[in-house]
């Protein structure tokens, strides 16, 4: 990892590798230490926050708005993900990263002074926008240090980061929301990002590019992107929760940020250097890639979501136990990614990622034959095994992709399949959010007893006193979110489905990797790095 210079693309793993290579070393364990610092950052952020949301809500107030400290950031991390790609694409990682760390950690301490619930979600909105250069680059970092044949390996440690985060981080968010203020779980940051900050100051060497590669910056572009996904979430996210689906907030949000997308295609037609260049949705692989993973991130607003959900209404688990089931599918995800690579190098990046999502589909339809009520260890053995067909189904897309792309261009892949994920998982919070709700307003409609919640906005508050619901009553409503559950994991395994369909019907059989790289696997070919697809 880069800390010599060296020009040009010598090798498809980008300048940064080079310099490594040519000197004999690989990238030092401090640079890796500290991207792996830098994903943490974003990895604990979500799961550290949702613990302290009684303590916060306690102390500032806005329990009707508190869920926007979570949809906020994704808005915002999702609308800068193609922005900070297509920057770092022009400027270098470095400065990007650099960027997004101090703005990271400049929303953390806004965060943890906030005097109200309005200025809590602004400064989120903050960190997000910093968050959003993290996640990319850092990804796009990845690549760029190791050639083919290691880069599982730093990915492997990249979901390990994940994986960690998941388990730990609702545990510390626990410890600091119950023995100190819940300022601390955004001051906790600052050092943390500070040390990352400075060891990449430190150990990461990018070379100086020529100016007369920088075309000038598609501002216009950068704007349309963000206000167009602002609009788009944002319909998303209240949809079906402030205002039902079908009325006018909706469909008039709906209908501007189609509006919106439009006016945005117009721009980036035009722009010399476009923020989301059309190379992205023109070359079949990187297409491919792109609706894959935003059918995974569909998937994922199952476990993720719902388990928990499921957990603690039926199965009558704790909050810790319920998110330790969910937790289970990080623990094998990790391992079963960094194991891919013996895969794809026998059977090629899509026949590896199509095995993933077939295993994907079968496991999330096993949940809907478990029994009722069903025992805590079964949900989680069908957890587990979702996370290890999930790293098979995700990494060989991700090595794959930006294996056939040269330096200039990964950041904006690695950018765009980074966001469609995003953008699915945004879809997939609605639309199975509504499945859910469907189901639990026709059962509770059609139930042969009273003492029911009338409105679904009661369903979770019976749930948590099920002692005061007559024992029939009780059961009943846990019936219905069994049920309900039951639907979401079959809309995830439609997904699935639709992933696997597009990796066969849409994705290359044979990905087209760059000539510079020495291994491959025998369904993937060699190209030249001056060679381009469907420009």
């Amino acid at each position: 990892m880069g800390a010599e210079e060296s020009t040009g693309e010598r090798t498809g793993a980008g300048p940064a590798a080079d310099a490594a290579a040519a000197s004999g070393r690989r990238p030092r364990t401090a640079l890796v230490s500290a991207l792996m610092l830098a994903m943490a950052l974003v990895a604990l952020d979500s799961s550290i926050v949702s613990t302290a949301v009684p303590q916060i809500v306690g102390d500032l107030g806005g329990f009707s708005v508190f869920s926007w400290l979570f949809a906020g950031y994704l808005l915002a991390v999702t609308v800068t993900l193609p922005v900070y790609g297509k920057l770092s694409d022009t400027f270098g990682r470095k400065p990007v990263l650099l960027f997004g760390i101090a703005l990271f950690i400049v929303g953390s301490l806004l965060c943890a002074l906030a005097w109200n619930m309005a200025a809590l979600i602004a400064f989120r909105l903050v960190q997000g926008l910093g968050g959003g250069a993290l996640q990319g680059t850092v990804q796009t970092l990845a690549a760029d240090l190791y050639p083919l044949k290691d880069r599982p390996r730093i990915q492997a440690r990249m979901s390990s980061v994940w994986a960690a985060s998941a388990v730990a981080g609702p545990a510390l968010g626990g410890l600091i929301a119950s023995y100190a203020d819940w300022r601390w779980i955004f001051l906790i940051n600052l050092p943390l990002g500070g040390l990352a900050l400075w060891m990449l100051a430190r150990h990461l060497v990018e070379p100086v590019r020529s100016p007369g590669r920088r075309g000038p910056i598609d501002w216009a572009g950068a704007l349309g992107v963000f206000a167009c996904g602002g609009l788009l979430l944002f319909a998303l996210v209240q949809g079906g929760v402030a205002w039902p689906w079908l009325s006018a907030p909706s469909l008039g949000l709906l209908g501007a940020s189609a509006l919106l997308a439009a006016v945005v295609v117009r721009i980036e037609r035009r722009a010399a250097e476009p923020i989301i260049p059309g190379w992205v949705w023109r070359r079949r692989t990187i297409a491919a890639v792109n609706l894959a993973l935003g059918a995974l991130g569909v998937l994922m607003i199952a476990p993720m979501v719902f388990v928990p959900t499921y957990a603690q209404s039926v199965l009558g688990l704790g909050a810790v136990s319920a998110g330790l089931v969910m937790s289970a599918m990080t623990l094998t995800w990790p391992v079963s990614a960094a194991f891919s690579q013996h895969v794809y190098r026998r059977i090629g990046f899509r026949n590896s990622a199509a095995v993933g999502s077939s295993l994907a589909a079968v496991i999330l339809f096993s949940f809907t034959l478990l029994p009722y009520p069903a025992r805590p260890w079964q949900p989680t053995l069908v957890m587990l095994l979702l996370g290890a067909a999930l790293g098979l189904f995700q990494l060989p897309l991700i090595v794959g992709v930006q294996s056939t792309v040269g330096w200039s261009e990964r950041g904006t892949t690695t950018a765009s399949v980074l966001f469609c994920r995003q953008v699915g998982q945004s879809l997939g919070a609605a639309l199975l959010g509504a499945v859910a709700n469907a189901t639990i307003a026709s059962r509770l409609a059609h139930a042969p007893m009273a003492g029911l919640p009338d409105h679904l906005d009661d369903v979770s508050t019976a749930l948590d006193r099920p002692d005061l619901l007559p024992r029939a009553a009780a059961d009943y409503l846990r019936q219905a979110v069994a049920a309900a559950v039951d639907h979401v994991f079959l809309g995830a395994t439609a997904a699935a489905v639709a992933a696997l369909l597009v990796l066969l019907l849409v994705a290359p059989r044979r990905f087209p990797i760059l000539e510079e790289h020495r291994e491959k696997g025998p369904g993937d070919t060699k190209r030249s790095d001056t060679q381009r697809d469907n420009r």
